[in-house]
């Protein structure tokens, strides 16, 4: 059997790969899993094993057009970010980090110190962004940082994205090293302008993905695109964006729990906005897991959130893949939690200030305008509760409020791909849609 795109999403501890078929009514024909193998030195044996899994479910050998990949494996893509001014040019570089799917290690204000370098160098991190300066505003923070993080050679890729001033000192302080200049993220005071690094973020990371230990022997088999998961599924809510306007995705996994928003918020919000927010934003919640971090969702449960039952009887019946009715009762207490928290954080506020009249001010990011919600992630598509946990973050009222309203409509993702829509989206944007279509039922 012939297949247009295999699409595999290599997490740390589990690899699943997609077949997909554009002229076959499901699309998606079958998926095959596997233990991820980067930490046995090799991440082509897990690949090959959930493709035999595939072929062994097919009841034939399988072949395919182009193979391409998402990947959180091998430690993901840890970042450090150093800038100018911490709400501003840092503020500018870390959106545009963690809109590329990126795991912000460290972030810096100002002129680095020995015990930053020391950090960084603690970290490992797989790239470091250098921030800082509107164009042809100050400069001299960001040469400094370029020249001390170019003296310790970390032999890490460097992104600048700040004072486009600075392109040719940078490029000289970093001749013959692995750099990428790009766009200020903050060319102006209060303008972001994030798509341009995030582009390079991931172009860097695919070049360099392939170096990670484990992961060396990836292009063998992978023809086409390499991601990191998150960013995948970044591309595929601005994708939706795009095909059927505001969205906000929701992904709630074991260890985290990731938010995307795809909107620009309404025009009563943007004028009392105190700074930009990028119109595709993530947040990631690094505490908020329904396994690993269960206990840190456990003890956020209000009584009233716990249905009847005691933080000990949910504690002892949290599994990886719950399978019990009671097992599953206990990962949807702590999904929904996990949820409503995360969009908490996620989501502005509006504050009064009182003075010659009242008068209002917004921090962060808008939602009101959203139009869609979408839930992604392993207990949002697996657990049956799923668009009920995500009915408690609409907003009811008709006040001013950035929560979503509520005639936003809740998609569940159904077949679980929009990390696999993402990555195709690069290719194809067209099959990415028809695919996420199909699994939001739309």
């Amino acid at each position: 059997m012939k297949f247009d795109y295999l699409i595999a999403e290599i997490g740390s501890t589990t690899t699943l790969v997609s077949a997909l078929d554009f002229n076959s009514d499901e699309i998606l024909v079958a998926q095959g899993k596997a233990n991820t193998t980067v930490l046995q030195g090799d991440v082509t044996v897990g690949l090959k094993k959930a493709i035999d899994e595939i072929e062994e479910s097919l009841g034939e050998k399988i072949v395919w057009n182009k193979m391409l990949a998402t990947s959180s494996a091998a430690g993901g893509l840890r970042i450090t970010v150093h800038g100018l001014v911490q709400d501003m040019t840092v503020k500018a570089a870390r959106e545009a980090a963690l809109g590329a799917g990126g795991i912000i290690k460290n972030v810096t204000a100002g002129k680095l110190y020995k015990s930053d370098l020391r950090k960084i160098k603690e970290l490992k991190p797989n790239l470091i962004m250098i921030a800082g300066g509107t164009d042809y505003g100050e400069r001299d923070t960001a040469i400094y940082n370029a020249e001390v993080i170019n003296r310790e050679n970390f032999g890490i890729p460097v992104i600048y994205c700040g004072n486009i001033a600075n392109r040719e000192d940078i490029k000289e302080i970093f001749q013959g090293k692995e750099i990428y200049i790009v766009d200020n993220v903050y060319p102006r005071i209060d303008e972001l302008n994030v798509e341009p690094a995030r582009e390079i973020i991931q172009r860097a990371f695919e070049n360099n993905i392939v170096k990670a230990p484990g992961m060396d022997r990836i292009k063998e088999m992978v023809d086409g695109t390499i991601m990191p998961t998150p960013g995948a599924v970044m591309e595929s809510a601005k994708l939706l964006y795009d095909s059927i306007g505001d969205v906000l995705v929701i992904d709630v996994g074991g260890a985290t729990t990731d938010v995307h928003s795809v909107t620009e918020g309404s025009s009563e919000i943007q004028d009392i906005l105190l700074s930009p927010e990028p119109k595709a934003k993530r947040t990631v919640e690094g505490d908020l897991g329904v396994y690993i971090n269960s206990s840190n969702v456990i003890e956020l449960l209000q009584e009233i959130e716990m249905e009847g039952l005691d933080r000990e009887y949910i504690k002892n019946n949290i599994e990886p893949i719950p399978m019990t009715k009671e097992q599953k009762k206990c990962s949807s207490i702590l999904a929904k939690k996990a949820v409503s928290t995360a969009v908490d954080r996620h989501v502005g506020y509006i504050k009064r200030v009182y003075g010659s009249g009242k008068k209002f001010i917004a921090f962060g990011k808008d939602l009101s305008k959203v139009k869609y919600i979408v839930g992604t992630g392993g207990a949002l598509t697996r657990l049956t509760e799923g668009e009920n946990m995500l009915k408690g973050i609409k907003y009811l009222k008709e006040d001013l409020t950035m929560y979503p309203r509520e005639e936003a409509k809740i998609l569940i993702d159904h077949m679980y791909i929009m990390a696999c829509a993402g990555v195709l989206a690069r290719e194809n944007r067209e099959y990415a849609l028809k695919l996420m279509e199909k699994s939001l039922n739309l």
